[in-house]
């Protein structure tokens, strides 16, 4: 699963550390570089809060690396599209053994890495391997720990062993970034298979990609993107309106969106995200630990007031972790609505009828100590007092994530499809319902995605019920774009930036 951790840090392990609003469907946004009138010779600056911690994923590189290089430098043997489908990509076909625990991947012709290397099975073996390593701090490990063995047959073809049945090893692998097996230095350098080769970091100001030559697949629409680093949302936006960006991959300041709007040279795409606010008990902590106390607390908190302050007229509320992207989703805002009455009623029936006080551990950047302090006063209200202890996104990890010394916190949960995380029961919230945890083990055992589907809509309910987290609101995804651009993402899944599509006008 992955964390959104700050606009500069984010952890992007096993741990941490990216709406269904549409304005322009699709997985191009824009119509101004159409047809024969884009520079295939342009350079496309591409304005983020989110700079990398360093180039490797595996090793805490974070939502930035995965925006910048995802898809644009690396490849995986698939990839999810801007529209959630999985797709071949370095793997040309697979096969999956009668008895689904074991995948035969055959790789595509014709593919060399950066520097030159042709890609081998081997490659393949290693980059999987990395992934796994003790030290990893993959998005993606524990998923992937069901992999028994990888063999490598020839050079073109990949044998992996499961030891148990996983029906999302596929779309698992979407995240698994292939690398030349030779490659060093991997935190500041690169040698992937994608279309753009890294050109030059710059810490702390821009990241420029060279389209690659080499590349076995269509060639990129441009000839360098360079993604532009800013501290926060003001600077960014100003950015955009001087003209030095010509795209924000995720707008964070909805109050400058109407001086955008009164600018006829930008479009503003509202698309899909998967990022959902979370107040995150500690379930294995008291007075989490009772169902009703979770209840109440979420009962206490007006949502939509809160997600109103934050991102006006944007943004979604979600009565779950499941946003409306998931095969799994069900509309269950009314599961842990808002209502004052029923909170002080499920508190006095837990025993706390005069209420109780709490520390609320807060990250330092936004929109987080808004959110804590607006949940301070919607609890005062029902008599719980709550202390707001504001943290660094280090402090968190190792704080929250890895020793969970916590009552409650805020986190944003990046990715799709991570409901799953309530199945284990050390995961750091502590959730621990062992029907949950049984539904999880057989959805990902399932034969069939509606057979999943079905088991993991039970899942969503019972947490749901439950007030296993009090999932706050889910991002918008606002992509601000100039006119002359068309081609660029939409949408969030992941915070993934595909940039090799975007055309310019010149």
């Amino acid at each position: 699963m992955s964390l959104r951790k700050a606009p500069l840090y984010a952890i992007t392990t096993t741990a941490v550390l990216a709406l269904a609003l549409t304005a322009c469907g699709g997985s191009g946004g824009g119509s101004g570089a159409s047809g024969s009138t884009w520079d295939k010779n342009a350079t496309v600056n591409i304005g983020s809060l989110y700079e990398p911690q360093n180039l490797d994923n595996t090793a805490g590189g974070g939502q930035g690396v995965t925006e910048a290089l995802n898809g644009n430098v690396y490849e995986g043997l698939f990839k999810l599209t801007d529209d959630g489908e999985v797709e071949n990509l370095l793997a040309k076909d697979h096969k999956v053994s009668d008895d689904g625990l074991t995948y035969t991947f055959t790789l595509r012709d014709g593919v060399k890495f950066h520097s030159g290397k042709e890609l081998t099975s081997a490659d393949v073996k290693w980059s999987l391997e990395k992934v796994l390593a003790d030290d990893s701090q993959s998005a993606r490990k524990s998923n992937l720990e069901v992999v028994k063995d990888i063999a490598t047959p020839d050079e073109k073809t990949v044998k992996v062993t499961l030891s148990q049945k996983s029906i999302s090893f596929v779309y698992n692998l979407s995240y698994v970034w292939i690398i030349n097996s030779e490659a060093k230095e991997l935190k500041t350098s690169e040698d992937g298979t994608g279309p753009y080769t890294l050109n030059k970091w710059t810490r702390g100001s821009a990241l420029s990609l060279n389209r690659f030559a080499g590349y076995w697949g269509d060639a990129a629409a441009n000839k360098q993107v360079v993604l532009h680093y800013y501290k926060d949302a003001t600077a960014l936006n100003n950015a955009l309106l001087t003209g030095a960006v010509d795209v924000v991959t995720s707008e964070q300041s909805p109050d400058a969106l109407e001086q955008i709007k009164s600018n006829g040279n930008y479009k503003i795409n509202d698309g899909d995200s998967t990022t959902k606010l979370l107040l995150a008990f500690n379930d294995k902590a008291k007075p989490f630990t009772d169902v009703k106390v979770r209840q109440a607390v979420s009962a206490a908190i007006d949502d939509k007031k809160l997600l109103e302050s934050v991102w006006g007229g944007y943004g979604k509320l979600i009565g779950s972790m499941v946003p409306p992207t998931d095969p799994w989703y069900e509309d269950l805002t009314d599961v842990g609505a808002h209502d004052v009455a029923k909170a002080k009623k499920l508190l006095a029936e837990a025993g706390y009828e005069d209420g109780f006080s709490f520390t609320l551990d807060t990250p330092n950047y936004d929109p987080h100590p808004t959110a804590a302090t607006f949940i301070k006063s919607e609890l005062a209200k029902v008599g719980i007092t709550v202390k707001i202890n504001t943290i660094t996104p280090d402090e968190w990890y190792t704080k929250v994530y890895k020793n969970h010394d916590f009552e409650a916190t805020l986190q944003e949960h990046v990715n799709d499809r991570d409901l799953v995380w309530y199945g284990n029961p050390d995961f750091y919230w502590g959730y621990d319902d062992k029907q949950v945890t049984e539904w999880v083990k057989q959805a990902e055992e399932a034969d069939t995605t509606d057979e999943q589907t079905e088991l993991l809509k039970k899942v969503n309910r019972k947490t749901a019920e439950d007030a296993a987290s009090d999932w706050l609101y889910l991002y918008p995804q606002i992509v601000v774009a100039n006119n002359k651009l068309s081609g660029y993402p939409l949408n969030g899944l992941n915070s993934q930036f595909f940039a090799y599509d975007i055309k310019k006008k010149g």
